[in-house]
């Protein structure tokens, strides 16, 4: 249950003392009379059941697919999209349509046993890794994919490193294991070899390729042949390891029961010492519900991501940090923009600490500057739900602000802070851009600064010695994508010069060299 959730559930008047009554969603945000204890408790208990977590893989592993079985388990749609029919919910981009892969990250939220869990699903080409790098700076956990016949692939190593140098816990999901060549095993090793994680085998498949039927559940004992009680004594020889106690009891001949088992396998998710791994086939339907029990289970919350860290915006060398607190004061990060053809700008921002309110004053601590927040959405993919708070924990789309950009922080006005910004790759490709109607020159740079303010790796110059407008970006497809956006939603038709790629030359190795100058005079 998020915030909002509660707030139109609880949304009916209470009592506060001397006769007063004030609506529950006022008792939630000032925390007066004698609502302070129920909201203390509720405070809690909401963001011990919140989950803000990111789906990240290569390309064609099955995130999208994985995603829409997820909205549609936890009842958030009532049909099942699917890639190549152009219909998935998530790809709502007419460029992720045609082509079928994701190209901007989609945020969406859906409730499972109880628990209110923040998805942001993200593009697997290597084009688009920014969307990948600002979704993880403020997640709190992730579902990490893989394909069970190609199994570690390139991209799936970049967005596990990805993950690792912002400290993002991972579960992950062996997809696709109904395809023909599909390896459990060997997807494992390659795991453990090119990834380095330690791992904690939750499932087994059953079956293998057009027979695979299902998962053999080695925590819960079920499914279970004698053959696969090895594998159980694998995992439970992994989960103990992280606790000197139940190591003690497990040598002992004790048998650990089930609520030591998670919350040891939960204790070592958090903190990144061992990785769960389920697998199945999302396409049919196989293993969808296991990982959303897992991401219940294991990842963290925001309280167990414990304090944000910060830097005092008078003093950079002062670290600040807030709590996942409502009483905290207010501390946001946006880290994306982009625009809505109904309702203007929209700046996705995650609430680390403190209440964000329609209509309130908030700090832009990069620009120094003071921004009003008009409208907060909650978002599911590129529809959208008003709603009048967000506390900690919540991502929101927030309407009305006017110099904020990715990677600015949102904060307080009487207790400023700035938390790290978010860091883009430069580019490596180019191309001319020129348009076709000579009119339409004004027009292409407000186009460009545009789809600059929603992708920041994109760049965007005029060349003083030929007078060429260029656009530089991650790759072919990535530059493709942008002059497409500038014909569809701009209406520029541009002719697009050759691919010129960016090299810089670079030492690989230490060396010694010697050098005799011999200088003859007359």
């Amino acid at each position: 249950m998020s915030w909002y959730d509660c707030w139109r559930r609880h949304g009916r008047w209470v009592r506060q003392g001397q006769g007063r009554f004030t609506h529950a969603s006022q008792a939630l945000l000032h925390n007066t009379g004698a609502c302070s204890w129920w909201y203390a408790e509720l405070q809690m208990d909401l963001l011990a059941k919140y989950r803000n977590i990111g789906i990240m893989a290569h390309i064609d592993a099955g995130k999208t697919t994985t995603t829409e079985r997820i909205l549609y388990y936890t009842g958030k749609s009532h049909k099942i999209g699917e890639v190549h029919d152009g219909t998935a919910t998530m790809d709502w981009m007419v460029q992720e349509q045609e082509r079928g892969i994701t190209i901007q990250s989609a945020a969406t939220t859906c409730s499972w046993a109880g628990h209110h869990i923040n998805i942001i699903d993200t593009p697997g080409h290597v084009d688009f890794t920014i969307e990948v790098e600002r979704a993880l700076r403020v997640l709190d956990g992730a579902v990490a994919l893989f394909d069970g016949v190609a199994g570690v692939e390139p991209q799936s190593e970049t967005v596990w490193r990805q993950a690792s140098r912002f400290n993002v816990p991972r579960i992950c999901f062996v997809n696709k294991m109904d395809r023909m060549g599909a390896d459990f095993g060997k997807t494992c090793t390659h795991i453990r070899s090119r990834l380095g994680a330690n791992l904690a085998i939750l499932q087994l498949p059953i079956g293998s390729e057009e027979n695979f039927r299902g998962v053999v559940d080695l925590l819960n004992m079920r499914a279970l042949i004698w053959a696969n009680r090895e594998w159980r004594a694998k995992l439970v020889e992994a989960v103990v390891e992280l606790d000197e106690g139940a190591m003690e009891a497990y040598l002992d001949g004790t048998e650990l029961d089930m609520p030591t088992l998670k919350r040891l396998l939960r204790q070592g998710t958090i903190s990144s010492q061992i990785v769960p791994v389920l697998c199945g086939a999302a396409f049919r339907n196989i293993g969808v519900q296991p990982l959303l029990d897992a991401v219940v289970h294991y990842l963290p919350s925001p309280l167990d991501s414990g304090d944000v860290e910060g830097v005092s915006v008078k003093d950079e060398s002062e670290v600040v940090t807030r709590p996942p607190s409502h009483e905290a004061p207010l501390a946001a990060l946006a880290f994306k923009t982009m625009t809505d053809a109904f309702v203007g700008s929209l700046t996705f921002c995650r609430v680390y600490s403190g209440v964000l309110e329609t209509g309130m004053q908030v700090l832009n601590a990069r620009r120094g500057e003071k921004e009003r927040v008009g409208r907060l959405m909650q978002m599911h993919a590129n529809s959208r739900e008003e709603v009048p708070l967000a506390c900690a924990g919540d991502i929101v789309a927030v309407l009305g602000l006017k110099n904020v950009n990715t990677g600015d922080t949102l904060c307080s006005l009487t207790a400023p802070m700035s938390l790290e910004t978010i860091h883009f790759p430069e580019p490596v490709i180019s191309v001319a851009l020129q348009p076709v109607q000579a009119r339409d020159w004004d027009r292409l740079g407000l186009a460009a600064a545009r789809l600059i303010q929603e992708d920041p790796s994109l760049r965007c110059s005029k060349d003083r010695q030929t007078g060429e407008f260029k656009m530089e970006g991650m790759g072919e497809l990535h530059l493709e994508i942008a002059v497409d956006r500038i014909y569809r939603e701009f209406g520029i038709e541009c002719s697009v010069g050759p691919v010129q790629v960016s090299y810089r030359e670079g030492l690989t190795k230490p060396c010694d060299v010697r050098y005799v100058h011999k200088k003859q005079s007359g």
